[in-house]
């Protein structure tokens, strides 16, 4: 069995208000804890990725605030106090600011979380 807390989750992204942190909680998943100041707009972060988009599912529950996610289908709007599915193909816009708490695949989130950290560079 494992567990953790944010705080002792280490921090993978970091800046401009940014903050995710993650780990491998089991079972090839992680587990993440993020934090996304009013405005934030991860367009640019997941430039480059297949259809300029994060390409890795989360599970999840938006402890705080509201956030838009962008797909190919359209946008939809999540507010703190839903559980949530992200489907590959999503970028995150946050209309205020954000926590959440996600699950993620951890091979598909380790590629996401390289690419964005080079994009931010």
């Amino acid at each position: 069995m494992t567990a953790t807390t944010r705080n002792e989750t280490p921090v993978a992204i970091e800046g401009g208000g940014v903050e995710l942190r993650a780990q491998e909680i089991g079972g090839d998943m992680s587990v993440a804890f993020a934090r996304l100041p009013a405005g934030t707009d991860m367009t640019p972060a997941v430039k480059g990725l297949p259809g300029d988009a994060c390409q890795c599912p989360h599970w999840g529950y938006l402890l705080k605030g509201r956030l838009q996610m962008r797909t190919e289908q359209g946008d939809e709007t999540y507010e703190a106090g839903q559980a949530f599915y992200w489907a590959p193909g999503h970028v995150p816009v946050a209309l205020e600011d954000c926590e959440y708490v996600d699950f993620s695949p951890t091979k598909e989130f380790n590629e996401v979380i390289d690419h964005v950290k080079a994009q931010l560079g």
